[in-house]
Formats: C-alpha cells, structure tokens, sequence
C-alpha cells in the first residue's frame, strides 16, 4: 500500500458507503476507507456492523477503519479483516461522545501506553497499518506530534491527522500548522485533512504542510468531482470548471438504486448543496417520501448547468 501522493476519502458514517466510495474512486479518489467500524462488535458477529464490511474490486485500493478501546478487541477484528482489506486504519481521532464514552476514538489521545499498545499489537499482523488522530485534546493540550512519533515507533506505516482537536469536533478552522510540525518530526507518511473544500484548499495544505497526501471528508460530500478537479490544479497546473448540476445529478443517479431511500434523499441532498437556486427544491425533497418521486423531482433539472 502507497500512502504517498494519493488522494484519500475519508470515513463518514452513513455516507462512505460502498456505492459512493466507488464513484469517488471514478472521479479520482486514490483511496478509499470503510465507514468507522466497531471492533467489539465485530469480534461479536454482528450482523448490522458485518455488512459494513462489504466492498468492492472497484474501489480498491480500499481500508478498513476500526475503533475499540480495548486492545484484544481491536487485535481480534484485524485479525478477522486483514486478509480482505488493503489496509487498515486505526481510529484514534473520532470526536462523538458516544464513541469517547466507551474508551474509544479520540479518548484514546489521553492514554498514550494504550495507543502504543493497539500499535504495536496490530503492526505484527505484518499488514499496512495507517493511524487516525487529531490534533490534541483542546488548544491547551496539542499532542498529535507526541502521538504520531508513538504510533511510527509501534509500527504504523501512515500517519491520518485532522487538524482539529476533540473540543472543537468539527467547529472553528483546522490548524494546518499541527500538520506541519507532525510532518517534520516522523519519517513515516503524514495524511493532511480538514478544511478541504476545493482544489485551491487542496494546493495549499500540500505547500504549507508540505504533508504526504490528502484525506477529504465533508469537501466530498455531494461532489466526487473534487478528486479530479484538485488532480488537474495540483498535477497540472490546470483549474477545472466545477461540476454542473447535471453532471452532479447524473452521478447520484448512477448510485440511487444501490442506496436505501433514507441514504438515497440524504445524498440528494448533499449533491444539490453548492447551488443557490436549488434552495427551494432542496426544501422539496426533504419532504419527499417515495423514492419514484425523488427521482422524478432529479430528472426535472437534470440537465440544468
């Protein structure tokens, strides 16, 4: 697994499923990452996180996030999911208070034996191994070089760092500086993300974190088109013209039939969201309850530019 000079989607539960990872990896996406999955409940077969195991050839290369707070919980599911994965992904960074309840995602940053443990448990599984952290626990407590430097001497191959700390959750800006200085104190890859929303977000974490490669979460919801359009500025020098609403409506269109009508209506949504004048069908469509009818509420504008 190549870690370096690739564009990464990131994990986002109910969205990173398997029919939107493939049209990210379609419109440039290097790599992608299952949504973020239990270890506990996967050491227990359940069958709700089990189906987020589902991938496909086409996505490859493909991760495969896990969270626990317990080490032979985390060592067990690697175990179970190391064969049919490229790599996989430790999260350490997840803010959401139920996961910090259990001792697990971004709770993790205040317990660093713990971490090292996770580490150097996983690594010996001989797997590409890539950790997710943030910046720190709040502005007063910034750790993630400390972490990183933990988790490169564990064993992990790659360093994922959102550049926000567990307070902020996905608030205020992300301090691309924390990026920086994580880069210049491991050996191992550094993955930049937070606040990328646009090529030129893109072009400028690469030239002032000088990072290894991009993680884009938020920035690619609704518009796949962001892999492609930061390759032709970063690669080539080269701005392109921004995915029309047809276009954009198009791709949901390829997946709508693959998704349940609750994911199908909230990706809808997040397609139509950059554009003023769709203000009132976004409304609309919230409203909607058949599936027949969102589709037919699409195909109206679908070839508006």
């Amino acid at each position: 697994m190549n870690f370096k000079k690739r564009l990464f989607l990131a994990p986002m539960a109910g969205v990173t499923s398997v029919p939107f990872r493939e049209l990210c990896r379609r419109y440039g996406a290097d790599a992608v990452v299952t949504e973020m999955i239990s270890a506990n409940a996967l050491v227990h077969n359940n069958k709700a996180t089990l189906k987020l195991l589902n991938h496909s050839e086409e996505e490859r290369p493909v991760g495969v996030q896990l969270f626990g707070g317990k080490t032979e919980f985390i060592l067990g599911a690697a175990k179970l999911v190391k064969n049919d994965f490229d790599f996989i992904d430790l999260n350490f960074g997840c803010p959401a208070k139920k996961i910090i309840k259990q001792g697990a995602g971004a709770a993790l940053l205040k317990r660093k034996n713990r971490i090292k443990e996770i580490v150097e448990a996983v690594s010996g599984l001989n797997v590409p191994l890539s950790v997710k952290i943030r910046s720190g626990i709040d502005k007063q407590h910034i750790n993630a070089i400390e972490i990183a430097e933990i988790c490169e001497e564990a064993g992990a191959n790659a360093i994922f760092i959102h550049a926000r700390t567990i307070s902020q959750g996905y608030s205020g800006k992300a301090d691309w500086n924390v990026i920086k200085a994580v880069k210049e104190n491991v050996k191992i890859p550094v993955i930049g993300n937070g606040d990328i929303f646009n090529p030129i977000d893109a072009l400028r974490m690469y030239q002032e974190t000088k990072c290894d490669s991009l993680m884009i979460g938020r920035g690619a919801l609704g518009n796949p088109f962001i892999f492609r359009e930061i390759k032709s500025l970063v690669d080539k020098g080269k701005e392109m013209q921004p995915a029309t609403l047809g276009e954009r409506i198009k791709a949901f269109l390829s997946i709508q039939q693959r998704l349940n009508f609750n994911e199908a209506k909230a990706h809808a949504l997040y397609f139509l969201k950059d554009f003023r004048d769709c203000s009132k069908l976004r409304l609309q469509l919230s409203t909607i309850k058949e599936r027949e009818e969102l589709i037919e509420a699409l195909d109206k504008i679908s070839n508006l530019k």
